[in-house]
């Protein structure tokens, strides 16, 4: 029989239940063991829910308290010296200063690096690993689910980072030296993993290594042939997971190595299937990714059928059906929402459903498609309908695109020809000092808000409420000192869903929640038409905070690109088309501001590197549209007006070209966790514009000291002239609570006006 399984579940609760026990417990409001007993209570819901879809082996260890491979560090006994962490079992408090720099227990430390997992937008911990790093078994975790699991009576799949992703994933600190230098010392706790697995009773256990889907360096090639061979499976059977991808020139070094079974992702790359089935020794699983882990679009069941048919021929029982990745990556239960308009309820899957197919799939090809008629007519009528839905396609948005030239992507002049007309303007200071737009949101927001959808409040009480909120966060940059002011943003729920909320052609769900990174979730649009913007978004409120002020108001808009790769995208046309829409519904948005007067707008582009091809052969023919996308929204503004643009946790020294040629006149960026080290490539590549290193991270609720943002801006300098650099913090302070942010924000400009001074006195000494 075929067997069927899944790569991971989301682990936040349908209803977001993991989100609110954590912050509970790290505000002090419930204990550790309240909070333990809503991870069981999480865990035993989502393997109950893969059973019951029929699934044969149940994952385990894909539930985790902040993520996966800080989870995976902790297993390994990596903790940085920073942490003081004794030796011995990793405690939970320990893992949570190192996600996020505090605890309920334990000494306040900066947090570990945090950046995007592959090309998606979850974001994971990064490891640090030191030249002498020691290995050695520090958590019970994954072994305390594995016997919860079974002793519910669950066939379990244990789920853990491979050894050579996960050195692959982490960061040499205190001096440079070969990652793969320490497999010698991994290696053996990697055979201790699998030794207490099978002292458990496991089969199976899935060794994610997706970094055999990139263009690898040939040591590492080579690395994977040697530990594979080394490293035996203890009696327990390894499924090799890759994912996010094709395996590519990896193919035949995959399908050599000596494991019992291979996951490949059909859905990203089906046309590695056949190279696969070609190359795959006899005796090896094959775990065919059929249903996508990654978007929320129904599985044509016909068309995987008529894929797999021949396969299933060929392999017989050692055929698996999976979701092509992780469902961590998905919301948890179409059936939770009764929002969404039927017919385009009726095209979509979440994970819930995701497993349902996988297990239809698996039934039709043991059973003959009889077996599931009924479940293969609904799948027929809901691919049919969407495929020939009129609600999809807009004439006056396709022609608009055709339209669209090379004048509409350029600015009228080069920025050194702009710059100092927008200097006369906004007359700001050396290091002059901004945020990056939100403010924090209080319950009392919150509350207004969700009072106004249910229709408790009307729309002039609702608006009446908001322009108080504006009114006072201006009030507070003024106090501070800011030299460029935003309106905080109350009135926005997140920077993506409030704006495809105002466009045509995006669609939302209730509960559609999906983990970003540990407590933090998002609920990403669906776009499932053509484009268009009805009516302005933003140009009421901007003009209003303007008119409490005689200081610069920016405008605050989300950049095409992030919209794009922060929502669930159509597959029916290229992203790029999609992406081209938004930006020409985003230029009208920016337009409109600067007719209403606002001097500058920021156009945040946070997710511009996540959606870079896994493989670098690939990586010009997104750029090419993705810049060209921001380019069109920002270019048609008069020389005077300063576009900004923001980017967060995105790694992008390896594509400054693409980010100068978007030709911002102003980029914020994160630098604060990472110690400027994104700044290094400023060495080599002359940046022609100006720059706001983010001074402090705002993910941690530490504040920032004077010194050390001095400190921090003192580095930039040396590679960026002080007057192209801007003073700021690496994000939105959306999350974070007034008390800190006013304390953080008092240093940062404390900061500044020392560097000034700094400044003025080398001047003045020549």
């Amino acid at each position: 029989m075929t067997v069927t399984h899944n790569p991971g579940f989301p682990r936040i609760g349908a209803q977001r239940e993991l989100k609110r026990a954590l912050e509970a417990y790290w505000k002090g409001d419930t204990d550790r063991e309240a909070l333990e007993q809503v991870g069981r209570t999480l865990r035993a819901r989502h393997w109950a829910a893969q059973a019951d879809a029929g699934l044969d082996l149940i994952p385990v260890g894909d539930f985790s308290w902040y993520d996966q491979v800080l989870d995976m560090s902790c297993l390994l006994g990596v903790v940085p010296p920073r942490f003081h962490h004794p030796g011995g079992n990793v405690d939970l408090d320990t893992r949570f200063r190192m996600a996020r720099g505090r605890a309920p227990s334990g000494e306040a430390v900066a947090a570990c690096e945090m950046t995007k997992w592959f090309d998606t937008n979850y974001h994971y911990l990064v490891p640090e690993f030191q030249s002498e790093q020691a290995f050695s078994l520090s958590s019970s975790q994954l072994f305390d689910q594995v016997a919860e699991a079974m002793a519910l009576g669950y066939r379990v799949k244990p789920v853990i980072t491979g050894p050579l992703s996960y050195l692959w994933l982490g960061k040499c600190k205190g001096g440079v030296f070969d990652k793969l230098e320490l497999l010698d010392k991994l290696l053996p706790v990697y055979g201790e993993i699998l030794q207490t697995l099978k002292e458990q009773g496991v089969e199976w256990v899935q060794i994610d290594e997706p970094i055999l889907v990139l263009e690898l360096p040939q040591d590492w090639k080579v690395a994977f042939e040697s530990v594979y061979s080394r490293w035996s499976g203890n009696g327990v059977k390894r499924l090799l997971a890759t994912y996010f991808g094709g395996l590519g020139d990896n193919l035949g070094l995959a399908c050599r190595l000596p494991v019992e079974g291979l996951h490949i992702d059909t859905v990203r790359a089906p046309e590695q299937l056949a190279g696969v089935l070609d190359q795959l020794p006899p005796y090896k699983i094959l775990s065919v990714g059929c249903v996508d882990g990654r978007n929320i679009w129904r599985t044509d069941l016909d068309r995987v059928l008529q894929t797999l048919g021949p396969v299933h021929e060929r392999l017989g029982e050692r055929l698996w059906l999976a979701p092509s990745c992780s469902l961590l990556h998905v919301p948890v239960d179409l059936e939770t929402e009764t929002g969404l308009p039927a017919n385009i309820k009726n095209w979509l899957a979440f994970a819930k459903q995701k497993l349902d197919e996988i297990t239809v799939l698996g039934r039709a090809l043991d059973k003959g498609r009889d077996a599931v008629a009924g479940e293969l007519t609904q799948s027929r009528a809901a691919i049919a309908a969407r495929r020939g839905s009129t609600d999809i396609h807009r004439e006056a948005v396709r022609k608009r695109l055709k339209a669209v030239d090379d004048t509409q992507t350029s600015r009228n002049r080069p920025y050194q020809e702009r710059a100092p007309l927008q200097r006369s303007r906004l007359n700001l200071p050396l290091f002059p000092t901004t945020t990056i737009g939100s403010f924090p949101q209080t319950a009392d927001i919150r509350a207004t808000r969700r009072d106004y959808r249910r229709g408790r409040i009307d729309a002039a009480g609702y608006q009446a409420r908001m322009k108080a909120e504006i009114a006072d966060t201006v009030r507070r940059q003024e106090a501070l000192g800011l030299d460029v002011l935003v309106h905080g943003e109350p009135e926005r729920n997140d920077m993506v869903e409030y704006f495809g909320e105002q466009l045509d052609g995006f669609a939302f769900t209730d509960n559609g929640w999906v983990q970003s990174y540990g407590s933090r979730c998002v609920k990403p649009p669906i776009i499932y038409g053509d484009i268009e913007r009805p009516a302005p978004m933003t140009v009421d409120w901007i003009r209003f905070a303007q008119s409490c002020t005689d200081r610069p108001m920016k405008g605050m808009l989300t950049g095409p690109v992030t919209m794009l790769n922060w929502s669930f995208v159509r597959d029916d046309q290229p992203r790029a088309e999609t992406c081209a829409q938004i930006a020409l519904a985003l230029r009208d948005e920016v337009l409109d501001l600067e007719k209403a007067g606002i001097p500058i707008i920021q156009i945040d582009e946070a997710a511009l590197r996540e959606g870079l091809p896994l493989r670098k052969s690939e990586w010009d023919g997104y750029l090419g549209w993705a810049v060209n996308a921001f380019r069109l929204c920002a270019s048609g503004v008069a020389d005077k007006t300063q576009i900004h643009t923001h980017m967060c946790y995105s790694a992008f020294n390896d594509i400054i070209e693409a980010i100068a040629a978007m030709d911002a006149d102003v980029i914020t960026i994160e630098t604060s966790r990472s110690d400027m080290e994104l700044l290094d490539v400023f060495e080599d590549f002359a940046y022609p514009n100006e720059i706001g290193p983010g001074v402090y991270d705002i993910h941690s609720p530490n504040v920032p000291d004077v010194d050390d943002i001095v400190l921090l801006m003192e580095k930039a300098a040396q590679r960026i002239p002080p007057e192209r650099l801007w003073i700021n913090p690496d994000c939105g302070l959306k999350t974070r609570a007034w008390p800190e942010v006013e304390a953080a924000l008092e240093n940062m400009l404390a900061a500044a006006t020392l560097l000034r001074k700094r400044v003025e006195l080398k001047r003045k000494s020549g």
